[in-house]
């Protein structure tokens, strides 16, 4: 079998970054060079398999048993975050970590540094993957990728290990919202499915954030600044008022646990206008309600106080709390938490801080909770991984086909 760590080292060489400004799908076409690739080598391994023309990657590898048992399904994306670059990405290998700080040679003086991340000591000894410092690794979720296709390459080579009905898919676009938007799930076949896409050894979740986005344009009026006097409309002071308006205490970097937020992501213009965009987080939908209407206030504000048109807002639900849909169907949480132990790992159920292709895969009746994917610090350049913990996510996945077939 191929290597695990060479298989993910040539998926994070490709570029997949999702485009938000874009409304195709996928959002970019770079992303289809690896859903490609990846298509290539299902076919390779003899695997049935389609590339759709939305740049969902399905594939299915028929049981090998005499009964019937639940068609399982693993999911995981191919774009990484729009945050940062995932272009030429220069991967480091530290093998037998010592603990101590790692250089990351693209960017001369940075570090990562275990005082800053303590969660890397949980890995002394072993090998760590880490970015040069220059882009993110891509770990989000190329790792859930080359676990999943490493664990199909086994049951293929091994004809006696005994499976049922096996789904595969891959998806664009889940960093910006739209992984699942267009997934026929009907088609994908599977009764149950697991995202492998989250973060440290030993995540299990099957609740996550409700999310939307919100997009903000301030029409200012531009006037000579000598003669501005009881005239200008400067948007960028507007903007800041804006965002001054929010409550301080629910921004990302003060919250934790279920706690939601309202994160600035971009802010750009002038005087005569500027844009600016936040997505809106909550585990509670009530709440989660609330702080929609909130924003909504806020921008009703700003037009009557500096003339109605000044503030435009274009709030989009993105997904919903999966919780409701998986809890019903616990079994599959247990099936998932028996599959750690199997591979010694201990589980650690938790709410997810952000969402994947499962929570909406759930709402569209395919109840689908989040295996780690064993990256961390996600979207930047001081991504990394420990490799041994891959390896086990990719057993914590043959382990479930396994315990699907008991049935």
């Amino acid at each position: 079998m191929e290597k695990i760590l060479d298989r993910f080292l040539r998926y994070v060489s490709v570029d997949t970054q999702s485009n938000e400004e874009s409304e195709s799908q996928p959002s970019a076409a770079k992303e289809l060079d690896l859903l490609k690739m990846l298509k290539a080598e299902l076919e390779a391994l003899g695997v049935e398999v389609t590339l759709d023309e939305y740049g969902y990657v399905m594939a299915s590898i028929p049981s090998n048993i005499n009964k019937e048992v639940p068609a399982v399904g693993f999911i995981a994306h191919v774009d990484t975050a729009p945050d940062a670059s995932g272009k030429d990405v220069k991967p480091q290998i530290i093998k037998n970590y010592d603990g101590g700080a790692i250089d990351l040679k693209g960017v001369p003086g940075l570090q990562l540094k275990p005082e800053e991340f303590p969660e890397m000591l949980k890995y002394v000894g072993q090998t760590l993957i880490t970015t040069d410092g220059t882009t993110l690794l891509g770990a989000d979720d190329k790792a859930g990728v080359a676990e999943i296709m490493n664990a199909v390459q086994y049951m293929v080579e091994h004809p006696e290990f005994k499976h049922g009905p096996v789904k595969i898919g891959f998806t664009p676009d889940e960093e910006i919202g739209r992984g699942v938007v267009k997934f026929d799930v009907k088609r994908f076949g599977a009764d149950f499915g697991y995202t492998m896409d989250g973060g440290e050894i030993g995540e299990l979740e099957f609740e996550n954030f409700n999310a939307a986005s919100a997009k903000i344009h301030v029409q200012g009026r531009n006037v000579h600044p000598g003669y501005a006097k009881g005239k200008m409309h400067n948007a960028i002071i507007i903007g800041q008022e804006f965002n001054a308006m929010l409550p301080v205490d629910q921004r990302p970097e003060f919250t934790d646990g279920s706690e939601g937020f309202f994160h600035l992501i971009s802010f750009k213009g002038a005087v005569e206008e500027a844009d600016f965009a936040y997505i809106i987080r909550d585990h509670d939908r009530a709440k989660f309600e609330a702080k929609k209407v909130l924003i909504g206030q806020i921008a009703d504000f700003m037009n009557a106080k500096y003339g109605e048109g000044t503030v435009k807002l274009e709030v989009k639900d993105q997904y919903y709390n999966m919780r409701a849909q998986v809890e019903p169907h616990y079994h599959i949480i247990d099936k998932a938490v028996k599959a750690m132990e199997m591979a010694g790992v201990k589980a650690k159920i938790q709410p997810i801080r952000g969402g994947t292709d499962g929570a909406n895969l759930s709402f569209k009746g395919l109840p689908c909770p989040n295996i780690f994917a064993v990256g961390h610090n996600f979207h930047g350049k001081m991504e990394f991984l420990p490799l041994e913990s891959m390896e086990k996510a990719s057993q914590v996945v043959l382990n479930i086909v396994s315990l699907f077939a008991q049935e």
